[in-house]
């Protein structure tokens, strides 16, 4: 190569290298503005199957769409970010060549490339929002690390993938005009809507398995025959617009959209050649059989649902050996999800949640790795797996939102005069008009159903003096003396007074909720209960202050002060939250009351009671704990103490943490001077007044077995309320006593 040539080459390695440096970054930036720059926030989910909770397709909404990743130079790095976006502490893998199968719609993102330490996907390099050479034969997916980011709120759902341009909304239209206003629909045409409005289904070639799935998807556990007569009332009903034939359900679909249909075009003379319009009969579950005055066939139960705010929703917990368990969401999908709901008498299931997004249940965990077909009538029937402590932890806690009737509560109660839409005056519908609700004896259960009536969630405050809102255009009182037990569906299913009798009647008076999509859910850790009691005899003269907080039987203000003592049934108490919001005393500090003696501030005048039961349930002695220190004592792995009482500080339990009474604290006893030796009962109940909203309040209380022979003490089977058999409980509330200090 000569002089000239050399440097020529030269010269274009030289641009060549220019070139690709210009050139390349500006491929791998941003070609559209990212969705931060707009002010659009992102959605992520995990999507196709098979799959576990924690891996699958990743799916991005954008521009009002769901689209996919192409694997394209896709890295670990990638991973990390986008599982942290979706509530995992990070990545263990990916997989490429749509793995989980692939993805509709658009392909948002491609070339993308992460450091690992961005916060979003979109601060990464691409090739620009919308701009990819990829089919979704390459989407991207991810395996994130099982474990979930402390206060990530978000929900982790398998759902199943609707294309709403087939089928965008179903419904019963009733036959007979009247039959409308009654509550739930259960017969009636099925109708499909379109943009131009509703449309029917041919029925030549209708099966009962179609029928099933319809009547999950509105809410009902199974189908009926549909009766003949019903047919004969098809033939005035104005002109009918097939759009849908052929639909052919093998019955365990959650969702019509999935079963193989035709759909008729738009020129076809006879859409539905000897057939009529699908009439559909579906039979309510026991609980909105009530509602219409039909009284619900009781069957032992095997299953339920456990923290959820809206009726069909929460942790599936199954009962073996007469005790409660969890399911681990390990293969938890659509189809195990709705052998639970039609279980329960609802429809298929809605949603499928994963990651204890109801909440940790406690106890064993039954069941893993379910996998039903959906033509089961219980859980139990489908395959599992057993559990072992490697393989789940109750932060695996499986959950589900089930297809529930419409039956229109929402329609007779409102919120009016509040700051926010989740608060204000309760108003109730009375005939054709609207009154408020006195306020006398109005507490945190009656609140409880009002938001649930409302759909607004749990109740977060029950306000009993409405002054500081709105008061124009208010309403007369309608309702007064309201006692709910707090399970009840509406307000007018709660106990009232036949006609109203309010001393406080007025605008200042009338009742109010704020409402919260979250709520805190308090439980004692029973073991330490019974690994720590002992009996202390203590002396009068360090119980002054003890005394003084009226943390003694009544016979101690007889006694010869400073002399003698008092027997004393002594424990360690360990509460944790395991809800989905801090537990937060009802009280402000402004409110909290100091004690000298102790030198604290009490934020609750009773946090915890103590009481020793009789075999036939009477009171013997009993004590109670002021909440003179809430504070995280101790938390999960990963999780942060928010609260902590030094320097005045903020009281209150986070999520994942718990607060610690140890024994030897003052007030943490229950005095049994003046107790006999005997069988008992201890009971534990926390937050006993309702005076803080909870998701749950049927686990509150524990108690133990307790065998008392003058000089020793022993606590066995301590468990909390509702964590046995009805069967089981019954038989621990008879326990004959021990004969003997041998506890088998």
């Amino acid at each position: 190569m000569d002089t000239r040539s050399l440097v020529w080459w030269q010269w274009w390695n030289v641009a060549v290298v220019l070139y690709l440096w210009v050139w390349v970054p500006m491929c791998l930036s941003q070609a559209t503005p990212s969705p931060q720059q707009q002010g659009e926030k992102l959605k992520f989910r995990l999507a196709g199957y098979p799959r576990k909770h924690n891996e699958g397709r990743v799916e991005i909404f954008y521009k009002g769409e769901w689209g996919t990743i192409c694997d394209d130079d896709f890295t670990l790095e990638n991973a990390r970010v986008l599982c942290r976006q979706m509530g995992f502490v990070g990545a263990t893998g990916w997989r490429h060549s749509a793995k989980y199968g692939p993805g509709t719609g658009k392909i948002w993102l491609d070339n993308v490339q992460c450091s690992g330490t961005e916060k979003s996907i979109e601060f990464c390099q691409s090739r620009g929002w919308g701009n990819s050479d990829c089919t979704h034969d390459e989407d991207a997916g991810v395996i994130c690390k099982d474990e979930r980011l402390p206060g990530f709120i978000e929900s982790n759902i398998i759902e199943m993938q609707v294309d709403e341009n087939r089928l965008e909304e179903i419904r019963l239209r009733p036959l007979l005009d009247g039959t409308a206003k009654r509550l739930p629909i259960t017969e009636g045409i099925v109708e499909v809507k379109y943009k131009e409005g509703w449309a029917q289904i041919c029925d030549v070639g209708w099966t009962s398995k179609n029928s099933r799935v319809i009547c999950g998807m509105m809410g009902f556990p199974s189908e009926k025959k549909t009766k003949k007569n019903l047919y004969k009332m098809l033939g005035d009903r104005g002109q009918v617009n097939y759009r849908i034939h052929s639909v052919a359900c093998t019955g365990n679909e959650v969702h019509l959209s999935v079963c193989s249909m035709e759909f008729s075009k738009a020129n076809v003379s006879v859409p539905c050649q000897g057939g009529r319009p699908v009439v559909v009969s579906c039979v309510a579950g026991p609980q909105f059989s009530q509602i219409s005055g039909k009284k619900p066939k009781i069957k032992q139960v095997t299953v339920r649902l456990k923290g959820g705010w809206k009726v069909g929703e929460g942790r599936v917990e199954v009962l073996k050996n007469n005790e409660w368990g969890t399911v681990c969401d390990d293969r938890w999908n659509l189809q195990s999800a709705s052998v639970v709901c039609r279980e329960l008498g609802f429809g298929t299931a809605k949603e499928a949640l994963t990651g204890a997004r109801m909440g940790q249940g406690l106890g064993p965990i039954h069941m893993n790795e379910v996998l039903c077909s959906g033509q089961e009538k219980s859980l139990w029937n489908c395959p599992f797996k057993n559990i072992t402590s490697e393989n789940c932890h109750h932060l695996e806690d499986a959950s589900v939102k089930c297809n529930v009737p419409y039956i229109g509560f929402e329609k007779t109660v409102r919120i009016v005069g509040g700051r926010t839409d989740y608060e204000g005056r309760l108003e109730v519908k009375v005939g054709s008009g609207w009154g408020t609700i006195c306020s006398e004896g109005w507490t945190t259960r009656e609140a409880m159903v009002a938001c649930r009536q409302l759909g607004l969630g749990y109740s977060l405050h029950a306000i009993t003096e409405t002054w500081y809102w709105d008061s124009s255009n208010v309403t007369d009182v309608v309702m007064s003396g309201v006692k709910c037990a707090g399970d009840e569906m509406r307000i007018s299913d709660c106990q009232h007074h036949k006609s109203v009798s309010c001393k406080k009647a007025g605008t200042r008076f009338a009742a109010g909720v704020i409402c919260s999509e979250t709520a805190s859910d308090l439980i004692l850790h029973a073991p330490l209960v019974e690994q720590t009691v002992y009996i202390e005899d203590r002396p009068l003269h360090m119980l002054y202050c003890a005394a003084e907080e009226d943390c003694l039987s009544k016979s101690a203000a007889k006694a010869n002060w400073p002399y003698g003592h008092r027997r004393l049934l002594r424990f360690s108490s360990q509460i944790h939250n395991i809800g989905r919001a801090d537990f937060r005393p009802k009280a402000g500090r402004h409110s909290w009351v100091w004690h000298e003696c102790h030198r604290h501030y009490h934020s609750m005048d009773i946090f915890t009671h103590y009481d020793l039961l009789s075999i036939n349930g009477t009171k013997v002695a009993d004590g109670h704990k002021a909440s003179f220190c809430l504070e995280d004592t101790d938390c999960h792995e990963g999780i942060s103490k928010r609260y902590e009482c030094a320097n005045f500080g903020e009281q209150g339990i986070t999520v994942g943490c718990w607060d610690q009474y140890r024994h030897d604290i003052d007030c943490q006893w229950i005095d049994i001077t003046d107790v006999k030796p005997g069988n008992y009962i201890l009971q534990v109940v926390i937050n006993p007044n309702f005076e803080v909203a909870e998701s749950d309040f049927t686990n509150n209380a524990m108690k133990c077995n307790c065998k008392y022979d003058g000089h020793r003490v022993w606590l066995h089977k301590c468990h909390l309320g509702d964590s046995f058999s009805e069967e089981a409980e019954k038989k621990f509330e008879k326990y004959p006593g021990q004969l003997n200090n041998q506890i088998s």
